[in-house]
């Protein structure tokens, strides 16, 4: 029995139009980065959680194996061009996201969907985002009250933008963007 390619071109030529659009989200995101943690850095966590958006628009438009890591890379080399000095960080964010991605969707062996899925991965990357930002910012330099607001905002960032990222997968489904279903 022959095997289909999962990543057909048309789901590589979907994979890059998602990470084209994403990536110039996270471009922006990049450009703002410098002022939001000199302004504001409590909400840098939040502002970090769109780079979720190229896997979770991906996986559920078009829920098959390898997009998320794919559309990541596409996102990472298209947010680059915004900020080059950031290439490294943008690359390490879409393999790191990415993966984890790939990863809660291996474990349900690619059957499983549901938005709650899509969530553990962005609660594992909220947390992993917290973790890592308190530390490269120097929260500890902040008064305990945001220090405790940045944490909370940095898991809740990557989850509010798995919202919008299966909002928008799903009306790219029923616009006719992912596979047909029987």
């Amino acid at each position: 029995m022959a095997r289909t390619n999962p990543l057909s071109t048309r789901v590589l030529l979907t994979c890059a139009a998602i990470g084209v659009a994403t990536g110039i989200l996270g471009g922006i995101a990049g450009l703002t980065t410098v002022v939001v943690l000199g302004v504001i850095p409590i909400v840098y966590g939040f502002v970090l959680g769109v780079h979720v958006l190229p896997g979770i628009v991906a996986q559920e438009t078009l829920r098959l194996p390898l997009v998320a890591i794919v559309t990541h890379l596409v996102a990472a080399l298209v947010s680059s061009a915004f900020m080059p000095s950031f290439f490294p960080s943008f690359l390490g964010t879409a393999v790191l996201f990415g993966g984890i991605q790939e990863l809660v969707a291996a474990v349900t062996r690619y059957r499983a969907w549901g938005p709650w899925r899509f969530f553990i991965s962005g609660g594992i990357i909220g947390v992993i985002v917290a973790v890592a930002v308190y530390f490269a910012a120097d929260l500890r330099a902040l008064p305990p009250w945001a220090q405790v607001l940045y944490l909370v905002l940095a898991v809740l960032g990557p989850l509010a933008w798995t919202a919008a990222g299966l909002g928008l997968g799903a009306g790219l489904r029923r616009a006719g963007v992912g596979p047909r279903i029987r």
